[in-house]
C-alpha cells in the first residue's frame, strides 16, 4: 500500500526518484518483504541494519544513502499520507531548506502527546529554534544539508538537531494525520522519555546550566544560613541549637554536589562513547545486491 501510494505521488513530482527502505533489524519478516518489492522495481533499495539502533539512527543510514538532490522521510505506517508530499515540496520551493509536515490532528494518546510535547520542549534547546515545536517525521529537505553533519558518527542520533547543524531556514506545512492502519506504535512513553533524555546530554549543555543554577542557589541559602547563626550569636549570644539543623546543611548541600557531580558523569560518559568511535549503525546487506 505505502509503495503503491509513494509511486503515484512521486511520478507526478518527479522525473527521476527513489525508495529507500531501511529495516532496524525488524524481528518479523520486514527485510524478506522490502527484498520482493526491490524485484522489478529498479527505483527501490533497501538496506537491512545488522542490529537495532533506533528510528533516527536507522534514518541516518538512509539519509546518507540517498542520492538525489532532495530527501523526504516518512514513516511507514501510514499516518502521514504520501499525497501530502506536494505540499512540502511546494513550501521548500520558496526557498526554505528544511520542511516539517505538521499534523492538523495528531493521532495518539493522551501519555504519548504529552511526553511528545515535552520532547519538543528539549528539542527546542537543543536545536535553539523556535521550529522545534513544529517538528514531525514527515520532513522533507535538500541533501546538501547533510554535508554538514557528513562526518558525525555518535551513537546518540538526532536528526532534527543535526539539520540545524546545516542551515536556518526551517518551515512548516500542516498536513493531514490518518489513525495507525496495522499494529502498534513502537514509539513508547518510555522511549520517548529516553530520546528526550539523549538530546539533552547528547546535544544540549541545559543541563549543566541547571546544575550550575542548583549549586548556585543553594550556595547562596547556604551563606543566608551562615548569616543567621553569625547573627544570631551577635545579638543574643549563642549559637544555633541543634545537631538536627547542621545535619540538613549538610545533606542540602551534599545532595546538591552529588547532583550536580551526576549530570558532570553523564556528559563524561557520552565523551567515552564517541571517543569509542562506535558507529551508529551498521549496513547487514542492501536490496538489490550491489
Amino acid at each position: 500500500m505505502l509503495v503503491t501510494e509513494l509511486e503515484a505521488v512521486l511520478q507526478r513530482c518527479a522525473n527521476s526518484f527513489e525508495l529507500i527502505l531501511v529495516n532496524d533489524a525488524s524481528p518479523d519478516q520486514s527485510w524478506r518483504v522490502i527484498t520482493d518489492l526491490t524485484h522489478g522495481r529498479a527505483w527501490i533499495r533497501g538496506i537491512n541494519l545488522m542490529r537495532n539502533v533506533g528510528q533516527h539512527n536507522a534514518l541516518l543510514c538512509g539519509i546518507r544513502a540517498a542520492k538525489y538532490e532532495i530527501v523526504v522521510t516518512i514513516d511507514d505506517d501510514l499516518q502521514n499520507p504520501p499525497g501530502e508530499i506536494p505540499k512540502l515540496l511546494a513550501k521548500l520551493a520558496e526557498g526554505f531548506d528544511v520542511v516539517y509536515g505538521v499534523p492538523e490532528h495528531q493521532q495518539h494518546g493522551l501519555l504519548r502527546d504529552l511526553a511528545s510535547k515535552i520532547t519538543k520542549l528539549v528539542l527546542q534547546n537543543a536545536m535553539g529554534a523556535e521550529i522545534a515545536q513544529k517538528i514531525s517525521a514527515f520532513r522533507v529537505f535538500r541533501t546538501q544539508v547533510r554535508g554538514a553533519f557528513e562526518q558525525y558518527r555518535g551513537p546518540f542520533v538526532s536528526i532534527d538537531v543535526l539539520l540545524t547543524w546545516g542551515t536556518t531556514r526551517f518551515g512548516a506545512v500542516q498536513v493531514g494525520h490518518e489513525p495507525r492502519r496495522e499494529g502498534v506504535s513502537g514509539y513508547t512513553l518510555r522511549k520517548l522519555i529516553l530520546h528526550a533524555l539523549n538530546m539533552m546530554t547528547g546535544f544540549s549543555v541545559l543541563p549543566l546550566q541547571i546544575a550550575s543554577l542548583v549549586g548556585f542557589a543553594f550556595t547562596i541559602f547556604g551563606l543566608l544560613a551562615l548569616a543567621f547563626v553569625i547573627g544570631r550569636y551577635l545579638i543574643q549570644g549563642s549559637a544555633v541549637p541543634g545537631f538536627p539543623f547542621l545535619a540538613s546543611l549538610i545533606a542540602v548541600f551534599s545532595g546538591a554536589q552529588l547532583f550536580a557531580l551526576g549530570i558532570i558523569g553523564e556528559y563524561l560518559s557520552r565523551v567515552h562513547f564517541r571517543t569509542m568511535d562506535r558507529p551508529p549503525y551498521t549496513v547487514r546487506s542492501t536490496a538489490p545486491e550491489d
